[in-house]
Formats: structure tokens, C-alpha cells, sequence
């Protein structure tokens, strides 16, 4: 029975993996969290993982509070990537490594001591332990803006535009280091989201109109299929990993306005059919006057569109439902979260 560690098990993706590998069986699970064990996980030790998103950071990728894993007898160790010294040990008896957390948001300093320098130390212990495979959740926003368009990781240059992605990107080059693989998702959609949906409601009601007529595409992909390939990856033989970094996306890419109506169909009256079409330009200074950042438009206003075929090929997985089933399935879990921001 190999050995699965599950680093911010506690929060959005990680709890997604965590229940996950619950659903697989044959795994021992442990589960390392920053601030409170999973739900259903009996701690272990004084030993979690980095701490989560602060507010204000936007909508992009972000991993949000947990779903609520129930993985009862498996253990729990409390550990804080920006205290070096609380990893010490974690990674002993450990096979598979998943490193789901990251600090998002925030001030430099803490994405530099969690993402950055707390990566290098997990990826020295994780060494130390004999650690066979290592999977690191990273963001397809170490490529800064767009445009995109069925884009390849090796076609692309990281150009992080936040401290949040390039310490991502920093935490990328030591999992690559230590011989690990890495998966940038871009918009991630499911219970626990507290980021990507909540972010495009406030876009929706800030402004009195489409833009540009939101003729753009994007890549997304649902928690439960992002934990599927993660966990994939992480017990796939070698041989069948023909790269060290991969897209994690659904293979068919969304239209800017199909996934805004779906939004605005679970955002209440405030997110009505817009009247007008705006330009760009315009729109930025509606976000502006209501303190709104800029950031989310331009991921809505050009494509980001990314090619993760060779994933779903090699992990020799399914992709689940396309965007508009997959949302029916969250739709009434978002209706009842907008109601509170």
C-alpha cells in the first residue's frame, strides 16, 4: 500500500485529493495541513502546509478553503512551510509527495517564505526521505498575460506578473530540481471555490454590460478532475510521463460568455443580461471606480487557452463532463455561496 502525502490538505484542491484517494482505496494518506486537520483525519504529532489565500488577491487560481475530506484513520501532521524546521521529518516513509499548497495573495515576503523558500525545504526533505514521486499543483499564471491559444508549456516563457506567481514559479524550479512534475491548471471550478467564481460575480455586477462582446476562450477544469490527474500523476509508472510539466485543463476551452452566463445564472438579480457591449478600455474604469482590479478582465477580454491533451493521454484518463454539464452539477453550491459576498 503506498504511501500518499497531501500537502494543504485542509484547503481547496488538497481536500479534493484528499477524498480522491479516499474514493480509490488502497492508499495510506498523509495529510498535512497549516492551521486545522482535514475533516474526518485524526492528527498525528505536533506537526500543515502553507497558509492559504489572503483576501484581495483576485480570481485567478486559487485553492480556497477545503470541501470538507472525510478521510477517517489516516494520519495527520501539522507542519508550516515558512518554518523550515517544522518539515523536518514529515516526508519519512513517504512514496508519493502532492504538494497542493501555496500561499496566494498577501505580501511578497510570505509568498517568498512559503512558495519560494518552504518548496525548497519540502523538496530537500522529501530527497532526504527517499520520496519516489513528486507532484506539485502550480498555476498557468507563471506565463503573466495573455493571449494563449492551444498553448504548449514547452512553447511558452514564464513571465510571472504578481510575487504570488513568481514565487510559484521559484517553488516550479525546485520540484523540477528534485526530478518532480508539475501541473498549471488556469481556472479552477467546485466546492470549496472561493476565488474564481466569487471574482467573476464582482466583474458581473460592476459592470453595466459585455465586453468586447467576451469573445475570448478559456481554459478551465472542475476540482474533482484537477484532484483525478493530480493523484494520477503522482502513481503513474515513469514511463508513461512523457513530460515534467503539464497543462491540467477539460481539453475543449470555454467562451468567455458561456462561462459569464453561467455565472450570472447562479449571481442574483445584480448579475442580469447586460444592456450594452463596452470596450475594454471602459470597463477597466468601472472595475477601477468600484476598486476592483484590472487583472480578471484581462484574462476574460483575450484568450487563455491551454493544450493539456498530453495529460489526460498519458495518465490515460477521461476528461469528466464539458463546462456546461460540469457547472449544472455546481451551480445550486455557487447559487447558495454568492449569496454572502
Amino acid at each position: 500500500m503506498p504511501t500518499i502525502m497531501i500537502t494543504g490538505a485542509a484547503g481547496f484542491i488538497g481536500g479534493h485529493v484528499a477524498r480522491e484517494a479516499e474514493r480509490r482505496g488502497g492508499l495510506s494518506l498523509r495529510l498535512m495541513s497549516h492551521r486545522r486537520p482535514p475533516a474526518g483525519a485524526a492528527a498525528a504529532g505536533p506537526a500543515t502546509a502553507g497558509p492559504g489565500p489572503s483576501p484581495g488577491s483576485g480570481f485567478g487560481h486559487g485553492h480556497g478553503h477545503g470541501p470538507g475530506a472525510v478521510v477517517p484513520g489516516h494520519r495527520t501532521v501539522r507542519a508550516d512551510l515558512s518554518d523550515p524546521g517544522s518539515l523536518r521529518g514529515v516526508c519519512e516513509g513517504v512514496d508519493v509527495l502532492l504538494h497542493c499548497a501555496s500561499q496566494i495573495g498577501g505580501t511578497p515576503e510570505a509568498n517568498e517564505a512559503v512558495n519560494a523558500r518552504g518548496t525548497a525545504a519540502l523538496m530537500a526533505e522529501a530527497r532526504r526521505a527517499g520520496v519516489s514521486r513528486v507532484v506539485y499543483l502550480s498555476t498557468a499564471s507563471v506565463y503573466g498575460r495573455g493571449a494563449f491559444r492551444a498553448a504548449r508549456p514547452e512553447d511558452l516563457v514564464r513571465n510571472p506578473g504578481s510575487p504570488t506567481s513568481g514565487s510559484r514559479a521559484h517553488a516550479e524550479d525546485a520540484v523540477l530540481a528534485a526530478g518532480g512534475v508539475v501541473l498549471r491548471p488556469h481556472l479552477v471550478l467546485g466546492d470549496g471555490d472561493r476565488w474564481v467564481v466569487p471574482g467573476l460575480a464582482r466583474i458581473l455586477r460592476a459592470l453595466p454590460g459585455t465586453v468586447e462582446g467576451w469573445a475570448a476562450r478559456t481554459s478551465v477544469i472542475t476540482a474533482q478532475d484537477l484532484a483525478r490527474l493530480l493523484l494520477g500523476a503522482g502513481l503513474a509508472p515513469a514511463g508513461d510521463l512523457t513530460a515534467s510539466v503539464y497543462h491540467a485543463a477539460h481539453p475543449v476551452p470555454v467562451t468567455v460568455r458561456t462561462l459569464l452566463g453561467a455565472v450570472a445564472a447562479v449571481a442574483g438579480p445584480a448579475a442580469d443580461p447586460a444592456a450594452e457591449d463596452l470596450t475594454a478600455v471602459r470597463a477597466r474604469e468601472l472595475l477601477a471606480a468600484r476598486g476592483i482590479a484590472a487583472q480578471g478582465l484581462d484574462m476574460l477580454t483575450s484568450d487563455h487557452w491551454f493544450d493539456s491533451d498530453p495529460v489526460w493521454r498519458d495518465l490515460r484518463c477521461t476528461p469528466g463532463p464539458d463546462f456546461e454539464a460540469a457547472f449544472k452539477e455546481l451551480a445550486e453550491g455557487y447559487r447558495r455561496a454568492l449569496l454572502y459576498i
